[in-house]
Parts: structure tokens; sequence; C-alpha cells
């Protein structure tokens, strides 16, 4: 025999007495007076209505049919619930519920990193939190002695020493450094206040507006001194005190040499080149002398 008489006799079809003989013993459903084309449409069809669910609950009737959503269904009745709120004392099973709880409670009990300005609903995350100021620092600024754990924020921070602002407010002339800085902004615009207070009516349109308002409330100061022990609600309050024991003077008049260690004083010596007026002078005592 060639190899094309191989190949005919390779591809030579079924009688059709054996296809339907083949066929027939298999596509009937033996629980349903139903046929099927083929063997393998029987087999799903009855996947479909006979499906084995040998895991029974003792509690509930309810079967299951893979072990691992029964055992979850279980431990629902039988799981210690290990998990207690120490702000309402109430007991959880599950740590992620426990979390989700505790959120409840979160302007309540924040917890402030004493680094920056973030705040925390678990000490735990606080704690996590504290490590990126801890960590490796390997992107150091070639304008200043700051360094930086990501190389993103090296790349903000160098904007201070060049002065670009590459996002620009659509609504005025005002551009910032960082696309945060003008979110934060364009809500003076929108009116857009999503941060309220849970203590009073009152709403904020940067998280850190509120934090600091519930601090009003609270009296808490968590930003201190490493010089005198003076603590601050604000840790822009903290660093502008600093001035004092450093004698940095950063803010400059474009008008004249004077310097001053705050921009409030910068801004209130400017009335005198804008308004045409005699600067006042602070005498020790703190009060105002007045030159005409």
């Amino acid at each position: 025999m060639n190899v094309k008489e191989e190949i005919e006799v390779y591809v030579e079809p079924l009688r059709s007495e054996d296809v339907e003989v083949s066929v027939k013993e298999e596509r009937e459903c033996n629980k349903h007076d139903q046929d099927f084309s083929w063997n393998i449409h029987v087999v799903s069809h009855q996947h479909t209505q006979v499906e084995e669910k040998p895991y029974q609950c003792n509690r509930f009737d309810i079967p299951f049919k893979q072990e691992g959503t029964f055992i979850r269904q279980h431990e629902t009745h039988t799981e210690e619930k290990s998990y207690q709120c120490n702000q309402c004392e109430k007991d959880f099973s599950s740590n992620s519920n426990f979390i989700q709880h505790q959120i409840t409670h979160a302007v309540e009990t924040l917890y402030n990193c004493n680094l920056c300005d973030k705040a925390f609903v678990l000490n735990s995350a606080l704690i996590r939190h504290r490590k990126i100021h801890t960590r490796e620092k390997q992107y150091q600024c070639n304008k200043c002695d700051k360094t930086f754990s990501k190389k993103g924020k090296l790349i903000v921070h160098q904007r201070i020493h060049t002065g670009e602002k590459p996002y620009q407010c659509n609504q005025c002339d005002k551009a910032f450094s960082q696309k945060s800085s003008l979110t934060e902004h364009q809500r003076i615009h929108s009116g857009e206040k999503p941060y309220q207070c849970n203590q009073c009516d009152k709403a904020f349109p940067q998280k850190s507006n509120l934090m600091e308002h519930q601090r009003i409330n609270t009296g808490e100061k968590p930003y201190q001194c490493n010089q005198c022990g003076k603590t601050f609600s604000l840790k822009s309050n903290l660093m502008e005190h600093q001035r004092i024991h450093t004698g940095e003077k950063p803010y400059q008049c474009n008008q004249c040499d004077k310097v001053f260690s705050l921009k409030s004083n910068l801004t209130r010596h400017q009335r005198i080149h804008t308004k045409g007026l005699v600067a006042p002078e602070w005498t020790k005592k703190g009060k105002i002398e007045k030159k005409y």
C-alpha cells in the first residue's frame, strides 16, 4: 500500500449505521426525556441536573459544593470573636471587620505623626508611616542638604530652587509646583469644602484645615520645639518659632533690603511701599509706635 492509499484509508468516514448506534447510545439523558446530538452535550446537561453538594452545614440546612465555601460559612457560627474595639467594646471575628468598624471612631481618636501633618485612624498605621521618615534616603538635592527616599519627591522639592510651577489654575493666573496644591486651590473657585468637623457644622477645603480646627477643640499641641520645649498645634507655627533660635529670616522685601522671619511681617512691611506709609516701629514692650 502506497502513502496515498494509507491516507485515504485513514480519513475514510465511519459507516452511517455505526454513527447512528454510537450516538444513540450516549445522547439520551437517563433522568430526563431529552435527546442530545453529541455525547459531550448530554454529559454537560447531566452535570447541571445532578450537582453534587457533599458539604452540609449542621446549623442550617444548606448544602455546599466546595469545601472552602462550606468552611467560610461554618466559621461565621463557630469562630471565636477575638477582636474587641477599645472604644465601644464591640467584638469581631475577623480583623478586616474590626478595622472597618474602627473607622467610625476615626475623627474622635486620630494618631498624629510628630514629623509631618499626617494623621491616622490606627496606631499601627502611624507606626508603618513613621518608617517613611526613618528609611534610607538615597536621593539628595544638589542645591541643599535635603535627602529623599523617592526620586519623585526630590523632583518636586527641586522646584523650590528652580521656581518651576507646572500646574496652573484655569480660573486665575496662579500656578503651583505640586498637583495636590492646585487641586486644593481650585476649591476656592468651586466653593467645595469636603472636610467637615464632626463636632460642629464647619467645613473646610483642605484636610489640614480640618485637623487644625479640631485641635482648637481638643487643645492638642503635637509639635514640640527641641530647643525650648514649647509646643504648637500647627507644624507651620513650630517652624516659624524655631527661627527665633536659628535667626533665619527667609522673607526679603523686593523693594528694599529688609528681611523677616515671618511672611506676615513681610506683608505688613510691604504696605509701606504700596501705600506710602511710614513703617511702624516695635518697642520692647511689643506696642506699636507710629511715626508720621
